[in-house]
């Protein structure tokens, strides 16, 4: 598959408002972000205004030091007139083998625990085999597609689709509610920044789902993001516990990886550490 420039939404007023809006997001005055980038606040003002148009390279330091994900850099590039900087490149261009080869060994490390890593929209990219065995003990029987070790078909399986749908892993899950709330407002916080349409589609697929509340139409996208989502999941006639942290690849530069997230699952007791150590 061919590598390609990453295409966005830019906005209509130009680069200042959006990068005011990320300088807001990070709490920083014109001047805090003037001292760290090593410029007068004069131009952050006269840039924000529209009176001032950044240079390609002030607004690659600006976005450094504000953090700005690669995606939104080359939005920032393309508002004030730049090609974009950063690549989107898919894991199946041969390019990505050494990629690919990463994500097979981080996923095995983890063994026997369960791990997964998605992609930005939530679709699932790889599982390890503990993974998949936990699906096969919770679902009775194998999932079509869900090979272990091996790229997944892009967008087949989408963890909140899975989560909401009512015949998906939904039907497992004993905290089902707070656990979807939770995710629901990520998803929202989101498509938020990034002016995602895709995912605003997806929100807008999981919420009409049967059984899901019509007040989580409204996103509260102020509300702080939980470091560890606890959840509940039977297994059989047992109830397994888990957390699970997120981790991402450091200094990517490629947009794809950025993007990329990796799940590792936890059992929360000895009872779950006895249900998911699971025969392959």
């Amino acid at each position: 598959m061919d590598t390609r420039h990453n295409i966005a939404e830019i906005a209509p007023h130009g680069v200042g408002p959006l990068l005011r809006r990320w300088r807001e997001s990070r709490h920083l005055s014109q001047l805090g972000l003037a001292l760290e980038a090593e410029v007068s606040a004069r131009h952050i003002s006269f840039v924000e205004t529209g009176r001032a148009t950044p240079s390609r390279e002030m607004l690659l330091t600006l976005s450094n030091v504000l953090d700005v994900p690669l995606r939104e850099r080359n939005v920032l590039l393309q508002a004030a007139g730049y090609a974009p900087v950063y690549r989107e490149t898919s894991l199946d261009d041969p390019r990505m083998a050494q990629v690919r080869t990463a994500l097979d060994l981080i996923l095995k490390q983890h063994e026997p625990r369960s791990a997964i890593c998605f992609d930005r929209h939530w679709n699932l990219v790889m599982v390890n085999k503990a993974y998949a065995r936990l699906m096969i003990a919770a679902f009775g029987h194998e999932i079509p597609g869900l090979e272990p070790m091996t790229l997944l078909a892009r967008g087949k399986f989408n963890l909140l689709k899975l989560l909401f749908e009512p015949d998906g892993i939904r039907k497992f899950i004993v905290n089902w509610e707070p656990l979807a709330k939770a995710l629901i407002n990520e998803a929202y916080q989101s498509a938020s920044w990034a002016r995602d349409e895709t995912m605003q589609r997806l929100i807008a697929e999981v919420l009409a789902y049967p059984g899901v509340s019509t007040r989580w139409r409204e996103p509260d996208l102020e509300a702080p993001q939980a470091l560890m989502l606890p959840f509940e999941m039977k297994i059989g006639d047992s109830v397994a516990r888990f957390f699970s942290t997120v981790t991402t690849l450091g200094k990517p530069q490629d947009v794809t990886l950025q993007e990329l997230h990796i799940e590792a699952f936890y059992p929360a007791d000895a009872t779950t550490e006895a249900l998911t150590l699971l025969p392959e």
